[in-house]
């Protein structure tokens, strides 16, 4: 495949969801054996393709599949049917807090996110302290991580995942958290790497930041797409679902991040 090019064919997946959480291994083993337990389907018949230098969005309700998606798209679960296929280097911003141990300290962490991209150690040292640099955290990069406010933690994500010289850039939610100041700073790097060929897959509940970032969106319901085209329509439509969500009493649920104790930014 062309470096940038994402190719999603009539991908599904699911999941098997046990009545009861098991807190031990001999609980699990036990649960496993007589509990049947139910599938739920993250993801049916999803299909779409993606240019390199494009910028698409990813819109729908909380529960739709977007992060399920994000998921497939960086090889982090594979598909239970149908194919998903990405060009070149991927770079993720998921999840916050997610590739990193919360014992290791903000330079500790920032080598083994690179190793995981495949870069070398001489690689991700010359890239260092621009990484430091752009996340802000030139007084906090040898402290463990599990001093790290949430800010600090998507900082530091962001400012990884955007200097590792991908060509697919996987971003979820990464505006729920920081500061207005530093949500500018990363407009500007996903801008420029947008300008440079890299193509990005954006996930937000922001309608606007996606209809800045984004000339394209996907809008999912209950794990399948219900529109694919341009973002202005797409916005339009998640909106009506939206209000008709909260007409019915169910509304859009906003989740809050919470990783490990509160640092001084």
């Amino acid at each position: 495949m062309t470096p940038g090019e994402i190719l999603v064919d009539h991908a599904a997946r699911s999941f098997r969801v046990y009545p009861r959480e098991s807190r031990a291994l001999k609980d699990l083993v036990f649960a496993r054996r007589h509990a049947r337990g139910s599938e739920v389907w993250a993801l049916r018949d999803v299909s779409f393709g993606v240019q390199p230098g494009s910028a698409v969005g990813l819109v729908g309700r909380n529960g739709s599949g977007k992060t399920t998606l994000l998921r497939l798209l960086s090889g982090i679960v594979k598909p239970t049917s149908g194919r998903v296929a990405v060009g070149g280097r991927v770079g993720s911003l998921l999840e916050l807090g997610a590739g990193f141990h919360p014992d290791m300290t903000g330079r500790e962490n920032v080598y083994l996110n690179g190793s995981i991209h495949g870069l070398s150690r001489a690689t991700i040292r010359e890239k260092l302290d621009e990484i430091v640099a752009f996340a802000g955290l030139e007084d906090f990069i040898d402290l463990p991580v599990r001093t790290y406010s949430s800010g600090m933690y998507m900082r530091l994500g962001f400012a990884i995942a955007a200097h590792i010289e991908a060509d697919v850039l996987l971003l979820d939610e990464v505006f729920a958290v920081g500061d207005e100041a530093f949500q500018r700073k990363c407009f500007g790097k996903i801008f420029e790497f947008k300008q440079q060929g890299g193509t990005i897959v954006f996930v937000s509940h922001d309608a606007a930041s996606v209809e800045r970032l984004c000339d394209r969106a996907v809008l999912l319901k209950d794990g399948s797409v219900m529109f694919d085209g341009p973002t202005p329509p797409a916005r339009r439509r998640a909106g009506s679902r939206r209000a008709r969500g909260r007409a019915e009493g169910v509304g859009w649920r906003h989740g809050a991040h919470r990783a490990g104790t509160p640092a001084r930014a």
